[in-house]
């Protein structure tokens, strides 16, 4: 339920603040890092903040939330028919909003990276669901990158159309990854009964779910009019 609440603020907040993002990114790249610099920071002990303000920087960072929210957003403007007035009004800060929500990601890695991960290999004891969660964080980390970099624009101008477009078709695997790691930070908790943890699971299910199901019908719609990204 988190994650649908913060989604629908996100969509809220880049509608209202396109003009605001595509006018100066880099006030908003540095306001990222930042966010990410102050919650790493407030795990450390270094920056005493009041209960409830760790508690929300808990929820949008170190769960990735705000982030993902980005990330879905960035995602879903690809469903929208291409003369349509969403795509056409958010399609110019789609590469800015990536970005954004990359250097957000890396809070949530640096703070698991401190707290999570090496609790569990201390324990001894991985299990599958653990397994799978790290594995696949890996691998969304290394797309993170590579995805992250080409979406500045002076990395793009350097490559080829052609290239920088298969390049960019790796962010529907990336965004497949990360409900998959979602899925398996999730499960075991809600296989044990956490309500918060089922009703989470249901949320990214059905967001990620609607995005699968509205992006196959939006590339057989393209294909059909022969214009597919």
């Amino acid at each position: 339920m988190t994650f649908l609440i913060v989604l629908m603020c996100v969509v809220v907040a880049v509608l209202l603040l396109k003009p605001a993002i595509k006018k100066a990114p880099a006030i908003w790249y540095a306001a990222a890092i930042a966010l990410a610099l102050l919650y790493i920071g407030v795990l450390q002990g270094l920056l005493p903040l009041p209960a409830p303000v760790r508690y929300v920087l808990f929820l949008l960072l170190q769960k990735g939330t705000l982030a993902v929210a980005l990330f879905t957003v960035v995602m879903f403007v690809g469903v929208f028919p291409r003369d349509s007035k969403p795509r056409k009004y958010l399609s110019p800060i789609r590469a800015e909003l990536s970005i954004i929500a990359c250097m957000l990601i890396v809070g949530h890695i640096l703070a698991y990276c401190l707290t999570y991960v090496p609790r569990v290999l201390g324990a001894g004891v991985i299990t599958p669901f653990v397994s799978v969660g790290l594995g696949v964080a890996l691998a969304v980390t290394v797309l993170l990158v590579v995805l992250g970099a080409t979406s500045f624009n002076n990395v793009k101008v350097r490559m080829s159309s052609q290239t920088w477009s298969r390049v960019q078709k790796w962010s529907y695997v990336f965004f497949g990854l990360t409900y998959v790691h979602v899925l398996a930070m999730l499960l075991p908790s809600a296989l044990s009964g956490g309500m918060t943890a089922v009703q989470s699971v249901v949320a990214y299910t059905v967001v990620f779910g609607a995005y699968a199901v509205l992006r196959i019908v939006r590339a057989m719609l393209d294909r059909k009019r022969g214009d597919l990204l």
